[in-house]
C-alpha cells in the first residue's frame, strides 16, 4: 500500500494534527511540502485536488480530503486497530466530536486572536488586549475542567483523535503566547499541563509529528 500523501507545511497545527493521527494509527505517511504563502497552494494541480485551497490536505491512493479534523478522524476510523484508542461508542464519539468542535471553534479561535496579529500584522504582543488574553485563560479554564483527574480530554483512560487536535493548539499555545509570562502563565493550568506531558509521551514520533513544527512556528512569533 502506497503511503498516504499530507500536503501541508510543519509548522501549521491543523497539519500536525494529522500527522499526529498518522502516527498514532500507524499508517505510512510521505510530507509533502506546500506553501500558502508562496501561492503553492493555487497552482493548477493543487487546485484539482482541493479547490478551497487549504491546508492539509491528503490523498490515500485515489481518495482526496481536506479539513484536518475530518482528516485526522478518517485516519483513525480506517487505520487504527485499537479501539480504546478510537472507541466507536455513540456518547464517547458524542463527547470525541465535541472535544474536536471545542477546539475549532472556542480554544483555537481564542488563542488564534492572540498571536496572529503578532505574527501577521505587526503588533507587539504587549499591544493584543486584556480581554482577549482573559478569553484565552478562560477557555484554558474549561480544557483544565476536561483533563482534571488524569483523563484525557473526552474523558477516556486513553488518547483519542480529540487530544491529538487539542495538543496541536496547546503546543502551539506553549511556543507562543505562553512564552510571555507576564500576559498568560500556564502554570496556573495544572491538569492541562499535566495532560499535555502525559499525550507527548504516548504519542509515537511525537517530536516529528508535532513538537518540531509547534518549535518552528514559535520562533516566527518571537522573532
Amino acid at each position: 500500500m502506497a503511503p498516504i500523501e499530507l500536503h501541508g507545511m510543519a509548522p501549521s497545527a491543523p497539519c500536525r494534527t494529522v500527522a499526529m493521527a498518522a502516527e498514532c494509527a500507524g499508517v505510512d505517511y510521505t510530507y509533502v511540502s506546500v506553501n500558502p504563502m508562496q501561492g503553492e497552494t493555487k497552482t493548477p494541480e493543487f487546485l484539482a485536488m482541493n479547490p478551497t485551497h487549504t491546508i492539509p490536505t491528503i490523498k490515500d491512493g485515489d481518495y482526496v480530503l481536506y479539513e484536518s479534523r475530518p482528516i485526522a478522524s478518517y485516519i483513525m476510523n480506517k487505520y487504527c486497530k485499537d479501539e480504546k484508542m478510537n472507541p466507536q461508542d455513540p456518547e464517547t464519539r458524542g463527547l470525541i466530536d465535541q472535544r474536536l468542535y471545542f477546539d475549532m471553534g472556542i480554544l483555537n479561535k481564542a488563542l488564534s486572536e492572540c498571536i496572529y496579529p503578532v505574527m501577521m500584522g505587526g503588533q507587539k504582543p504587549a499591544d493584543i488586549s486584556k480581554e482577549k488574553y482573559d478569553k484565552l485563560k478562560e477557555t484554558l479554564g474549561w480544557l483544565d475542567g476536561y483533563v482534571a483527574g488524569g483523563k484525557f480530554a473526552a474523558g477516556t483512560t486513553c488518547i483519542t483523535v480529540a487530544d491529538l487536535a487539542l495538543v496541536a493548539t496547546y503546543s502551539t499555545l506553549k511556543n507562543t503566547v505562553a512564552t510571555q509570562k507576564d500576559l498568560l502563565d500556564v502554570s496556573a493550568f495544572k491538569n492541562v499541563e499535566a495532560w499535555f506531558e502525559k499525550c507527548k509521551g504516548v504519542i509515537p514520533n511525537y517530536e516529528k509529528a508535532d513538537g518540531e513544527g509547534a518549535k518552528a512556528l514559535g520562533g516566527w512569533y518571537n522573532k
